[in-house]
């Protein structure tokens, strides 16, 4: 399933792109910079118009701060959101309690895909992976839904049966922007992920229709 990232701070900008996309063939991703300017509206927004919607905060709190972001963001028309694995095992349990009355799936981010190697050894003083190993070690401990990995973590992810993946850093050629580890809509989906989270390959696009259907039918 592809989900198309919306990063507007306009309304009406916002509006354009959902109205160019397809609901069968997408969902949308709705992360901070356009939920802390039109949030609950463009949220609205895209669920009337069929839209399954991927909430893209990335909660990291203590375990009662984050159970009670989730608690006020259940009565959205969302579908999945995001917390930082890192925040740790009683953080992601909290995410579960809070979401367990509700359709929402919760997933970690593992690592940025803007992280390089040299960044995770600066931060967590071990390479991207072996980061994003520990990371899927207490997803699974905590029973949380799914993960969120750059595609050159997928094959680890496939590893832990439990988890579903959603990827970020998919880009349709080399390209010189602030993803690291990045990947095809193809290769990625050949690896075994389940969602494919793509930005300015389809928003930036002049024709964002077009771009959406092909790399639709790309992964078919």
């Amino acid at each position: 399933m592809i989900i198309v990232a919306i990063d507007e701070t306009d309304l009406d900008k916002a509006s354009v792109i959902i109205d160019s996309l397809d609901p069968e063939k997408c969902m949308v991703k709705i992360g901070s910079v356009t939920f802390n300017s039109v949030g609950h509206q463009i949220i609205y927004y895209a669920a009337e118009k069929g839209f399954d919607i991927f909430l893209d905060l990335k909660l990291h709190d203590i375990p009662n701060t984050v159970r009670k972001s989730i608690e006020g963001l259940i009565p959205l028309p969302i579908s999945m959101l995001t917390i930082h694995a890192s925040g740790g095992k009683d953080m992601m349990l909290a995410a579960m309690e809070a979401a367990s009355n509700s359709k929402i799936k919760v997933f970690g981010v593992t690592a940025l895909t803007s992280l390089s190697d040299e960044d995770a050894i600066d931060i967590f003083k071990r390479t991207s992976s072996d980061q994003v190993n520990a990371m899927l070690d207490l997803a699974v401990s905590a029973g949380i839904d799914g993960v969120v990995c750059s595609p050159h973590e997928l094959e680890l992810v496939s590893s832990r049966k439990s988890l579903l993946s959603i990827t970020p850093g998919i880009r349709l050629q080399d390209s010189n922007d602030d993803q690291k580890r990045v990947m095809t809509p193809k290769e990625a989906i050949d690896l075994g992920s389940d969602f494919l989270v793509i930005g300015r390959p389809i928003t930036s696009s002049p024709d964002i229709k077009k771009s959406l259907n092909e790399i639709y039918e790309s992964i078919q």
